[in-house]
């Protein structure tokens, strides 16, 4: 179909047929060109079929001489299609994968009902299915969403659904995997290189967080330092501040919308209890997940690297693969640049003490190690349960989200943590110890959720109040209770039976009057 130049008589609703017809010729084609993608994949499939039966009759062990059939094919289509053998190899590998293992899905292609894009996420999320009736029966669940979605979401779906049906646990293939990480590098033209880096998904989104914020941070001082060298030019004040989207007297913070959560992981426990998190509270029935946002601290976080033996030191059993990925991860997660033009107005700590950032979403009974399915890096890449443990044990805050039994919905949302301005508030109403006679400051008390966390108790201004680690303590180890009611106070029952009405202490206000004060 020719499209025809638009003349300046053209109507609206002559606009709107054409565009119209262009749509449908576009829809047209696409379903062409997929034709042609199928093609494609089963003339490259039957190719590498010959070389990899012609591989079958090489008498020779040397693995190198075996691969000749593979390799001199691939050449000889990279050759005939100005295109290099390395990407031929991996065309003809996954056209044999796509005809042999997903052949409803190269057939979905070739009537035109998928793209070649839907047909790649079903090939990259469904190969770790090794079980053929298995995976039969996931491709034709992927396939039907993948003909009414987005490639991206087919992906995103078929990746779910792949976790839900894996007959090995996670934390197995975890391992597993962990094994292959490591750093290579692949040239580029003008002296320049590509430097790849196999890490544990946590680790890897954690480097590349860091790295986002830090540039931010150098770009903020930089437009600083230059409102600093030309104040008339930029027409700014210098005695005020020339920052108020955040870069001027803030840190940082993350740029893919999770939330820098700073506050003390122990805040609900008593200094001698567990207060690093490593007993996380129970959750009522219907609260689904826990969703953390939490400093990636770790490289090879379950990966076993050292060997203890009790008649010897330890002993490092890494490769130098493995070694190298991970002090690559150490290096960028922790390691501060040699030139950092940041100060402590712009970036607190400068660029060093940007730390990298993950959103964890864990499943209830998998966090507290019943299951072994279900946990997330940002609700997108699944993760194993043993780094999503112990992520969520050392954060410094997280979400509890609580969802209906029967449909999943997400009912409430709400932080474990008290956040700073539900602290500042509390410090301020508060102002020392709330237990009955104490007064101990609020610098030496700790946030308690008067209807324990665990219980059920939200983290709201109603269930929380200050109290010092002897008094706190007291409340979590022996039946003592306490309800805070609406103005406040606090009604404390003891295990004898005993009522006592904690008030908020008052204050001395003076208000405005016309009439002189009386002194």
């Amino acid at each position: 179909m020719t499209s025809q130049p638009p003349s300046d008589s053209e109507s609206p609703a002559d606009e709107r047929e054409r565009v119209r017809a262009l749509v449908e010729a576009i829809r047209d084609e696409s379903v062409r060109v997929a034709r042609v993608q199928a093609s494609l994949v089963r003339l490259r499939a039957e190719a590498l079929q010959i070389a990899l039966d012609q591989m079958a009759r090489v008498r020779s062990r040397d693995t190198r001489a075996r691969e000749m059939p593979v390799r001199s094919l691939a050449l000889e289509i990279a050759v005939a299609t100005h295109t290099h053998d390395l990407t031929v190899q991996k065309e003809l590998s996954d056209a044999h994968t796509l005809t042999e293992k997903f052949a409803a899905t190269v057939d979905a292609l070739g009537e035109g009902r998928i793209g070649m894009r839907h047909a790649q996420a079903i090939l990259e999320t469904g190969i770790v299915l090794d079980d053929d009736d298995t995976r039969a029966g996931w491709e034709q669940v992927v396939l039907a969403r993948a003909e009414r979605d987005s490639p991206g979401r087919v992906r995103a779906f078929g990746r779910e659904l792949a976790e839900s049906v894996h007959p090995v646990g996670m934390t197995e293939r975890h391992a597993r995997a962990a094994a292959t990480r490591g750093v290579s590098v692949r040239d580029l033209a003008d002296g320049m290189a590509e430097l790849s880096v196999i890490l544990p998904a946590t680790v890897a989104y954690g480097i590349r967080d860091r790295l986002r914020r830090q540039a931010a941070a150098i770009r903020a001082a930089a437009a600083e330092a230059q409102t600093e060298e030309a104040p008339e030019a930029t027409g700014a004040d210098t005695g005020s501040d020339a920052h108020t989207g955040g870069a001027a007297g803030t840190a940082p913070t993350p740029m893919d919308g999770t939330a820098a959560v700073g506050e003390n992981p122990g805040s609900d426990a008593p200094a001698s209890l567990d207060e690093c998190g490593e007993a996380m509270p129970e959750a009522p029935a219907h609260a689904a997940f826990l969703s953390v946002d939490t400093p990636a601290e770790v490289t090879a976080l379950d990966v076993p690297s050292v060997a203890e033996d009790p008649q010897s030191s330890p002993r490092d059993t890494r490769t130098l693969a493995q070694i190298g990925a991970d002090l690559c991860a150490d290096l960028l997660l922790t390691a501060a640049p040699a030139v950092d033009p940041t100060t402590d107005a712009t970036c607190p700590g400068g660029l060093g003490a940007i730390r990298g950032h993950v959103q964890i979403t864990v499943p209830v009974m998998t966090l507290l190690g019943h299951a072994d399915v279900g946990a997330s890096l940002d609700g997108l890449t699944p993760i194993d349960p043993q780094t999503a443990r112990h992520l969520a044990a050392r954060a410094p805050g997280w979400d509890r989200v609580l969802c209906d039994p029967v449909t999943g919905t997400v009912l409430e949302v709400d932080r474990y943590s008290p956040t700073t301005s539900q602290r500042r508030f509390l410090a301020a109403r508060d102002r020392h110890c709330r237990a009955p006679g104490c007064r101990a400051p609020i610098g030496r008390c700790q946030l308690d959720h008067n209807h324990e966390a665990h219980d059920g108790g939200p983290t709201h201004l109603s269930n929380l109040a200050y109290f010092c680690v002897r008094h706190h303590t007291l409340k979590t180890e022996t039946d003592w209770t306490v309800t805070q009611e609406a103005d406040g106070s606090l009604r404390f029952h003891s295990p004898l039976g005993q009522d006592h009405h904690e008030k908020l202490a008052g204050r001395v206000m003076f208000v405005p009057d016309a009439d002189p004060p009386p002194f």
